[in-house]
């Protein structure tokens, strides 16, 4: 049990770290545009992304996938970019429903690219074979789905209090908070090493 408990504060501490803010902000931009209502579709949104990270982990500890980390380090804000610019282009237009087959098919996709970002981490804190780190790669993963489930409840929490207290429209709050993320990441892709020659 305790090192069940290792593993899933690991998990957390993952999602839930100040300095490495780029999950956090991802989980923003994924849940701002949806309310208590959406709950079930925003908790499979997030599971989806969660077996995403899990499945890059998987690949990379059994050494079927590798990618070089400055190229990882400029994917995973291009995703955070990609996903508040969707929500800027479908902020209270109704087609959204009809896309959401698009939406879980690429939160998954996202959740790769991410899981990719933190391999190299993960198996430097396992030792052994590989096939001894799939139980802590699971209650990692159960570690990160309870803090995802933490950071859509606050994004919720807020957008309610926003929205019934200060009167903002649902699209106004998707269209300020997706601008938001959109001015805070920017610079984290200019400014990567992969541009320096």
């Amino acid at each position: 049990m305790s090192e069940f408990w290792i593993y899933f504060q690991i998990g957390l501490k993952h999602v839930l770290d100040i300095h490495a803010y780029d999950h956090v902000l991802f989980l923003i931009a994924l849940a701002v545009p949806f309310s208590f209502k959406d709950w079930p579709r925003i908790v499979l949104l997030i599971t989806l992304f969660t077996i995403g990270h899990t499945l890059a982990l998987l690949l990379s500890v059994f050494g079927i996938i590798a990618i070089k980390v400055n190229v990882v380090e400029l994917l995973i804000p291009i995703t955070i970019l990609i996903t508040a610019l969707f929500n800027l282009f479908t902020a209270g237009k109704s087609s959204k429903k009809e896309s959401i087959n698009l939406v879980f098919f690429i939160t998954l996709f996202f959740g790769i690219i991410h899981g990719l970002g933190f391999s190299n981490y993960f198996k430097s804190i396992l030792g052994g074979s590989a096939t001894s780190k799939l139980f802590p790669l699971g209650e990692f993963a159960l570690g990160i789905e309870a803090a995802q489930i933490i950071v859509v409840f606050v994004v919720l929490v807020l957008s309610y209090i926003i929205q019934t207290f200060f009167r903002f429209s649902k699209r106004d709050w998707t269209l300020v908070m997706s601008a938001f993320i959109i001015g805070v990441i920017l610079p984290m892709i200019i400014e990567n090493e992969i541009w320096i020659r």
